[in-house]
């Protein structure tokens, strides 16, 4: 895998993406409408009409995926120039699903201020931003900071992705169980942006804010602890429990976006009845597939892989939140927008299986259940379900800047993207 992925990363075209041009540029006269004299057309106009830009530019359909390289998936702090593969593997998940284009920027800049200042004055190239890896607790501040203060939508996927994906399958899975959500003992270990998103999401579907348990690498965030950043503040429990191993027993869902290998079997037997667990750590999960069914076989577990049962990848989310939020001209990504996008997804997971999606993960049948509770990132109708879904939770909260036109002719628009993408060679053809 590794010679591979570095062979495929190295062939020319060097990376993974590249401009190209959109409109002719066989002849002179081609050339002198896309640069001098004609270019200075409709710069003129967007002068006197900025919301212009948007009819003569590629701004309503760019996204500039930015990140200082904090937090590199599950790799760490290990730069901002380290971090550009995976930038332009976003760049590539973003074209593929959603006919978004990307400009990756990788800032060498980690004083949170200083990053949002320079973040803050590339509004004028994107009609979103996508913030990405960046370390918790500063990305809450620049997140926040960055969504005050632009008029583009600004969307921390390691903050919201995890959450709006477990969203919808916990929405199924208490749909299965027939657990209620106000009901719930919710345990979640971790406690950086991912988790405290996925805390706050959960709130909105019912779950009690003081039934969420969350620890982070020194334990259960309990009325002992001292010190706490103030994102951890609202988690504190009055509890004596101080261990994973401790607060485990009666949970009815586990939600781990943490480290591997940290619950065991013994543990799992340990929660309510018809449990839930999401065990999401990468590559490796909280707890083993097979062990954690084998301790309870009436287990509904997802973790963030795709040879088992029910993947939580967030590929699921911000291609479609993109696409839907940059079609309306959406200021914001608000919570209204990212629940239309959980329960846009859960419903679809409740929907016939195309047999082309089946064959694709070289299943004969895929049906809603125990180990369907959230679609599967190669299904092209998530497109067609989230998209308009986003759209419309824009649109009902007045965060639109252009008019809606209904979901069937959008749902038309999105068909005509998508019919003119170009088909990657796959790498194992290669």
């Amino acid at each position: 895998m590794k010679e591979s992925a570095l062979e495929y990363h190295a062939r020319f075209p060097k990376g993974k993406t590249k401009v190209v041009p959109t409109k002719p540029t066989e002849n002179s006269y081609d050339l002198s409408l896309a640069y001098s004299p004609g270019v200075a057309y409709p710069c003129l106009e967007i002068e006197k009409k900025p919301e212009l830009v948007y009819e003569y530019t590629n701004r309503g359909n760019l996204v500039g995926i930015i990140t200082n390289g904090t937090a590199i998936l599950g790799l760490g702090n290990i730069g901002a120039s380290a971090g550009k593969p995976v930038m332009e593997g976003k760049a590539v998940l973003f074209k593929k699903f959603a006919g978004i284009d990307v400009f990756d920027i990788e800032i060498n800049e980690t004083d949170p201020e200083k990053f949002i200042t320079i973040v803050k004055a590339l509004e004028p190239t994107f009609g979103g931003i996508n913030l990405e890896d960046i370390r918790a607790p500063e990305c809450f501040h620049i997140e926040k900071t960055l969504d005050e203060s632009m008029k583009i939508p600004v969307f921390h996927d390691d903050q919201h992705g995890t959450a709006i994906i477990s969203t919808a399958a916990l929405l199924n899975s208490l749909e299965l169980t027939g657990k209620k959500a106000g009901n719930l003992k919710v345990v979640i270990n971790g406690a950086g942006a991912a988790a405290i998103s996925i805390a706050e999401m959960l709130t909105h579907i019912g779950v009690k804010h003081e039934s969420i348990y969350m620890l982070d690498s020194r334990g259960v965030i309990n009325h002992k602890r001292t010190n706490l950043h103030e994102t951890k503040l609202p988690f504190v429990r009055n509890t004596d429990a101080e261990t994973l191993e401790d607060i485990f027993p009666g949970t009815d869902v586990f939600i781990g976006v943490s480290v591997a290998n940290v619950v065991t079997e013994a543990m799992v037997k340990t929660m309510a009845d018809k449990p839930i667990m999401f065990a999401l750590a990468n590559p490796d999960p909280e707890i083993p597939y097979p062990d954690a069914k084998h301790a309870r076989p009436d287990l509904i577990m997802a973790t963030g892989r795709s040879d088992y049962p029910n993947q939580v990848n967030n590929v699921l989310g911000f291609p479609f939140i993109f696409r839907g939020a940059l079609d309306v001209r959406a200021k914001v990504v608000n919570m209204e927008m990212k629940l239309a996008a959980a329960y846009a997804l859960s419903e679809l997971t409740k929907l016939p299986v195309p047999i082309e999606v089946s064959e694709a993960y070289n299943e004969k049948e895929i049906r809603f259940g125990a180990d369907y509770i959230i679609p599967k990132p190669l299904d092209s109708r998530v497109l067609y379900h989230v998209a308009p879904a986003v759209a419309e939770a824009a649109v009902k909260t007045g965060v639109n800047q252009v008019e809606y036109p209904g979901r069937e002719a959008y749902v038309k628009f999105l068909e005509s993207i998508m019919a003119q993408q170009l088909e990657p060679i796959s790498a194992l053809e290669i």
